[in-house]
């Protein structure tokens, strides 16, 4: 084959495969995996495959292919890794967060030391799940992710629970949160998804998630799991 050919083929490859991605975004939920373990790796992208609703657009076996790769695709949440050959999971989250902030990213190791866990969360991470929980709710934390929710393996939850003692007396920036900013803030810190704090104030999902925007903003931090740990602090009045 010529070399005109071959490039001619390169392009109408590249063409197809972005139309395809455009596709799957269309009618699925677009995920990619950053796992170093080939079996794991493997058995995570036939889970996804096979789940209705969702499409794997890659699985990377390292960070430095992954922070090359996941801004090209962008997929809509990332399955991580933190125990990688070189950067951690945590340092690709740091890194892709800043740059892509609409990617959501949900943890899934098998580390469940608290500095592991708090640096996940301060990176960007929507959640922590443990490898160990098995495949049905690492599943189920995918769907929660998607869902605005902040999916924790028990032990997980935990630790977070009792680092709420150690949180600074604080809440200057709390009082800068509207009425409706606080009313749901006080819903997210009840364990509901974005839908049902959506049905609970009668506004839409998109409203909801302007206004979580503008909750993190305010409070200074990047997760649902950092302004709800603030808002149990601190909290201003019920609802």
């Amino acid at each position: 084959m010529s070399i005109n050919n071959i490039i001619k083929l390169r392009r109408f490859t590249y063409i197809y495969l972005q139309k395809n991605i455009q596709f799957c975004r269309m009618n699925n939920r677009t995920v990619c995996i950053v796992e170093d373990n080939n079996e794991l790796r493997s058995a995570l992208s036939l889970m996804i495959n096979v789940s209705d609703g969702y499409i794997l657009l890659d699985a990377f076996a390292n960070a430095e292919i992954a922070l090359m790769e996941i801004p090209k695709l962008k997929p809509q949440i990332v399955l991580m890794d933190i125990n990688l050959p070189e950067k951690s999971g945590i340092e690709c989250v740091s890194i892709l967060k800043n740059n892509c902030p609409e990617i959501l990213f949900l943890m899934c190791t098998s580390l469940e030391e608290n500095d592991k866990i708090f640096a996940a969360i301060k990176a960007g991470a929507s959640g922590y799940i443990l490898k160990t929980d098995g495949m049905a709710k690492i599943m189920q934390g995918i769907e929660d992710v998607f869902q605005g929710g902040a999916p924790m393996s028990h032990s997980i939850a935990r630790k977070v629970l009792e680092s709420f003692s150690s949180i600074p007396n604080t809440n200057q920036n709390l009082q800068q949160l509207t009425e409706r900013e606080n009313e749901i803030l006080s819903y997210m810190a009840k364990g509901l998804l974005n839908k049902e704090i959506a049905l609970a104030t009668q506004i839409s999902e998109g409203t909801i998630r302007k206004h979580i925007e503008n909750i993190y903003r305010k409070l200074h931090v990047n997760t649902r799991v950092e302004a709800v740990n603030l808002f149990m602090k601190h909290p201003l009045q019920s609802f």
